[in-house]
């Protein structure tokens, strides 16, 4: 194999196909990128049994052929190559890599014993790359990082008509957000979820983020069930989670009617100030009144703290207890300069319910997306 390719094509092709690699690997060949060179170009991939990238970029190839070497090491390499094309062949078991006056020599890994890449099914639907990014940003957040319960530690996807819904839970908060899914003439009445490892989805995210729209194919085949994104020549598969997603959408309450509204980057400012003190895992007490709101992180005989700040209440006075950084990841979800907090209540009027955090354009206007941000009182968590 020998051929010439861009060097920032090729670095940014070689740090896309080893991305969702897992660090370390009991497979030492799973920790591999194949790059496959023909007529069209080349083309980068790996798979680690769970999941796999895929790219197509173009290439001068004077000698086709395929070749698989350590991953992140080409990458690192790649990455670090002068400004110049580079130049690569192959020689029995060795692959040389030459750039400028830059020159490696690497050991290539047994191409025949490299698993076969999943082959995508026929294309499910299309989302708007931004919006979906965005979405996947707000709602992973409150996807568990526990993997002794590995289902709530993806993110699932719920397909409905012309409607993708994405939520995620660990227990103790849970965010939904729906987003326009376009499912072309294969739409259908029924619909149709995906369980999807979040940290994949966030990598998804980030990636496809600016790519106009992301082909979606969710297909089962010898009782693997798969998803896959694909865009501008990338591809991203993944196995799905097994096991039932909790039903977590009827927590939601239809209509609360006890709220408050807030400037969302004063509350969060406030909140990171008056947590300072608080020792880990410690809760702070949220005091909603006609006169505003006042936080206030007590317990500790070391050091205490307080601060109110402007907000219209609605309803009764509330006093709920919240963990800081669930209530901080809630607020920086929102994307709105005004937040909307609201109250549900419980058959015990002694424990607050779940509070609810929205998007509000402004003091009067409720926010026009749909995010819900659903966080448990501290006292629940008991």
């Amino acid at each position: 194999m020998k051929f010439q390719v861009n060097r920032d094509v090729f670095s940014e092709a070689v740090s896309f196909a080893v991305k969702l690699l897992p660090q370390r690997t009991t497979l030492p060949i799973l920790s591999g990128v194949l790059i496959q060179a023909n007529d069209d170009g080349l083309v980068l991939s790996s798979f680690d049994y769970e999941v796999s990238s895929q790219t197509e970029i173009q290439a001068d190839v004077e000698e086709p052929g395929t070749v698989l070497v350590s991953g992140r090491l080409l990458a690192e390499i790649a990455g670090r190559l002068p400004n110049a094309p580079v130049r690569i062949a192959t020689e029995e078991s060795r692959i040389t890599v030459s750039c400028g006056s830059a020159n490696f020599t690497l050991l290539s890994m047994p191409v025949e014993e490299y698993p076969s890449i999943p082959e995508i099914g026929e294309q499910s639907g299309v989302v708007p790359a931004e919006e979906f990014a965005a979405a996947v940003a707000q709602v992973a957040v409150a996807a568990s990082r526990d993997d002794v319960t590995p289902v709530i530690t993806g993110v699932q996807l719920e397909v409905r008509e012309n409607n993708l819904g994405l939520v995620a839970t660990d227990r103790y908060r849970v965010a939904v957000r729906e987003i326009d899914w376009d499912g072309g003439t294969v739409a259908s009445e029924e619909s149709v979820t995906a369980l999807v490892p979040a940290r994949t989805l966030q990598e998804v995210g980030k990636t496809f983020g600016h790519s106009g729209t992301i082909s979606v194919s969710i297909t089962s085949r010898d009782d693997r069930e798969l998803i896959a994104f694909s865009a501008d020549k990338k591809t991203v598969t993944s196995l799905l989670i097994k096991g039932n997603f909790p039903p977590v959408r009827r927590l939601f309450p239809e209509t609360v009617d006890n709220y408050a509204v807030m400037n969302t980057g004063e509350l969060i400012e406030a909140t990171r100030r008056v947590a300072l003190v608080l020792e880990r895992e410690a809760a702070l007490r949220f005091t909603f009144s006609a006169d505003g709101l006042t936080l206030e992180a007590i317990g500790s005989e070391q050091a205490q703290a307080q601060e109110s700040i402007d907000a219209i209440l609605t309803g009764d006075d509330t006093v709920v207890s919240l963990k800081p950084q669930f209530l901080l990841d809630g607020l920086g979800a929102v994307n709105s300069e005004f937040v909307r907090i609201s109250f549900t209540k419980t058959e015990n009027p002694n424990k607050p319910g779940p509070v609810l955090i929205t998007s509000q354009t402004s003091r009067e206007q409720a926010g026009a997306d749909t995010y819900r941000y659903l966080l448990q009182p501290n006292l629940l968590l008991r």
